[in-house]
């Protein structure tokens, strides 16, 4: 374990890398949505959704931060606010995986498709990138403080890393065969399954008795 100097600097370091994560991806999130409106992309427009949904994920590891250096008393008082606050991000993400699927189902049947994926493709790249430091970053500030929750974090960001791929995928493939036209709504129904995937985890979190807060993916800190 570090010293207690050590420890500020690696806590500092992971509520900045918190930070960072809201920050970008309410940045991508408004940008996914509009690009996604403007080119009837629903895997755009849904990945957008989804950011907004981590934004509250990732505050909820500041939040627990917080809890971590509060009094026991005032701990749990929080953590069961924290507890409340995962099952509602649980049925926001399961009630965006819904949504995303019927809406890529109705896609698929009526024929209609993006004019371009070039906008999901850049995006996509760039969160690629992004996500890969975070969760190097996230990884090695775990394990510096032996954090559960940061290490739970940087899966999250895995988790990210896992849409990310599904959306690039989708529209390179679109690009290069612009008649596969129901490419853009598969890969939607496939981010609809992930999206479903993160909502029944925190859900599964929030309800059980082990729960300790942060990240609201279905992830584990080895």
């Amino acid at each position: 374990m570090p010293s207690q100097s050590g420890r500020t600097y690696w806590i500092s370091r992971a509520i900045l890398l918190g930070w960072l994560t809201i920050g970008y991806n309410l940045i991508e999130g408004l940008v996914s949505v509009f690009f996604g409106v403007e080119e009837n992309s629903i895997a755009l427009f849904g990945f957008g959704l989804d950011s907004f949904v981590e934004v509250f994920s990732a505050i909820a590891v500041l939040w627990r931060f917080r809890t971590e250096l509060a009094d026991k008393e005032i701990a749990a008082v929080e953590l069961a606010k924290e507890r409340k606050a995962t099952w509602v991000i649980g049925g926001l993400f399961l009630v965006l995986a819904t949504s995303t699927a019927i809406v890529s189902i109705y896609q698929i049947a009526t024929g209609r498709h993006p004019e371009t994926t070039l906008p999901g493709l850049i995006i996509s790249a760039l969160s690629l990138s992004f996500m890969f430091f975070l969760w190097k970053a996230k990884r090695k500030v775990g394990l510096a403080v032996d954090s559960k929750t940061v290490l739970q974090d940087a899966a999250c960001s895995m988790a990210c890393i896992q849409l990310s791929l599904v959306l690039f995928a989708g529209s390179v493939t679109y690009l290069v065969f612009p008649a596969l036209y129901w490419v853009d709504s598969a890969a939607a129904l496939v981010l609809s399954v992930l999206i479903a995937r993160e909502g029944l985890g925190a859900i599964r979190a929030a309800r059980s008795e082990h729960f300790t807060g942060g990240c609201c993916c279905d992830c584990k800190a080895d």
